[in-house]
């Protein structure tokens, strides 16, 4: 499996992130350097790495990166008011690189939690009864490394969980990429097309090209054909085709903020495919993971949408593909009410409507939404 994100620590006891640039898949499989967190911020923002797990697990590492470097970045010696005062800072600037992923904030927020808790801890402590500024350095990479670890067990049971939904000789259809490129695990919707494969219920994925950025041309069908899932690749228009022509049995995608109303947000595109299921009484299928539940939200109303650069849409993979100042929209996600929407698969199993009052209870009980 490829590795979107690699976390390692060097001879001098810096520790260094390595993201795929997932621009240049699948063609070329190239790594990017990031030793501070503007270079982190930068490569989200130009979207090198991408998906909203992915996201969570790269902020988490920015923040334990960033700290440790405190000495040099602020300080020779610094305060334990200058280590709050630098995570803040870090954590702003990480949130404002793309405002609809919830899991951005879910990683900073988890992590402020976690260190708030220690901040006055004295069981284990230094001398003096209080946490040392290195012991809080040592404590956010801890949690950033337990925030991989558990991205990954999570993807595993939302696997297993969305399995279940499928019966045997199932044509399914997703949209944009939702594999380990996406999550930095097993994958989310993709990762439950992967566990259903394996138990002999997909025969065939249709795979939405996604335009503008092509993530499912590019990444979705690389994946597949990596783990020798039987694909087939389609414009974004031709779905309600094959859902006319009974070609499309189910489709499932991923969501990047999940509203506590059952609003998700997702890659543009889904709202489409979304309706178009429901004419033709196809079930639709969320899967996503705790994180992206975001129970401060009432609707999808509330959920920022990024606009992205206009060339994205006038140019593919370089090349100009319209006139070059003409006039583009260019929203990133688009929101599918809740009730185009079947069911929503988490870590902690298949969530069905009504959501307001589910979401709620699943939540709260499993806690898996830290408020933001």
């Amino acid at each position: 499996m490829t590795e979107p994100i690699i976390w390692k620590k060097n001879q001098k006891g810096e520790f260094l992130i390595y993201l795929l640039d997932q621009r240049y898949l699948p063609g070329r499989k190239i790594y990017r350097l990031c030793r501070n967190y503007l270079q982190v911020a930068d490569c989200i923002k130009k979207m090198v790495v991408r998906g909203a797990p992915a996201l969570g697990v790269t902020t988490a590492f920015a923040i334990a990166q960033a700290v440790n470097r405190l000495p040099f970045t602020v300080y020779r010696s610094p305060s334990k008011e200058d280590f709050f005062e630098y995570l803040n800072k870090v954590g702003k600037t990480l949130v404002s690189t793309r405002p609809t992923a919830v899991n951005i904030s879910w990683a900073v927020n988890k992590i402020n939690k976690v260190v708030q808790e220690f901040k006055s801890f004295r069981h284990g402590g230094s001398a003096s009864g209080m946490t040392s500024v290195q012991e809080l350095k040592e404590i956010v990479k801890e949690e950033a490394e337990k925030i991989y670890e558990e991205n990954k067990k999570m993807d595993r049971k939302i696997a297993l969980n969305g399995a279940k939904l499928f019966s045997k000789n199932t044509n399914v259809l997703t949209h944009c990429n939702t594999g380990p490129l996406a999550t930095a695990g097993y994958g989310t919707a993709l990762g439950v097309i992967f566990a259903a494969y394996r138990q002999g219920k997909i025969k065939k994925v249709y795979v939405d090209e996604t335009r503008p950025y092509l993530q499912g041309a590019r990444l979705t069908v690389w994946e597949l054909v990596q783990a020798r899932v039987p694909c087939v690749l389609i414009c974004d228009n031709m779905a309600g085709y094959l859902m006319q022509e009974g070609e499309i049995n189910a489709v499932i995608v991923g969501a990047d903020r999940i509203a506590a109303n059952g609003d998700s947000a997702n890659k543009i595109g889904t709202y489409s495919v979304a309706v178009l299921a429901k004419e033709h009484r196809i079930p639709f299928y969320i899967a996503a993971p705790g994180s992206s539940i975001d129970l401060s939200l009432s609707s999808g109303e509330k959920i920022k949408i990024e606009e992205r650069n206009p060339d994205e849409v006038r140019y593919v993979q370089g090349k100009l593909v319209s006139l070059k100042n003409v006039a583009v929209c260019n929203p990133a996600f688009d929101v599918t009410p809740a009730k185009y929407i079947t069911a929503i698969i988490t870590e902690k199993g298949v969530i069905c409507p009504p959501y307001f009052k589910n979401l709620k209870i699943k939540t709260q009980k499993s806690k898996l939404h830290l408020k933001i």
